[in-house]
């Protein structure tokens, strides 16, 4: 089934942050992108700007491949995995993004992963 909605894509994304340590990567990492943009507004210096893609995809793709343990979705879908990366910064900032994964994503399989990298 193609995704043809962000709010379709919403509750895939979301499945694919479940730990929440991905999301605190996520999150760093999208702080990054914003000071690195205030920093190129502010000094009016094209690095800090062209910088903010790796504070951005660093932390989010590390988490993916070493805790998450699969692909980001913005391999396959990267403006709506944009807009959802800051929808859920926002909702961290607000504290409710954890009611969000508890909404979607069944607790089991929360558990399995969380099993899995306390064994490794």
């Amino acid at each position: 089934m193609a995704i043809k909605s962000f709010d379709e894509f919403w509750p895939f994304y979301v499945g694919e942050h479940s730990l929440k340590t991905t999301r605190v990567f996520h999150f760093w990492g999208t702080n990054l992108v914003i000071a690195s943009i205030i920093a190129g507004l502010a000094t009016r210096n094209p690095l800090w700007i062209l910088a903010a893609p790796v504070g951005g995809y660093g932390p989010a793709w590390i988490s993916h491949f070493f805790i998450e343990k699969n692909k980001p979705a913005s391999f396959k879908h990267p403006l709506w995995s944009l807009m959802a990366d800051f929808v859920m910064w926002s909702k961290q900032v607000r504290g409710i993004m954890d009611a969000e994964v508890a909404l979607y994503v069944p607790q089991t399989r929360i558990q399995a992963k969380d099993s899995v990298l306390t064994e490794a």
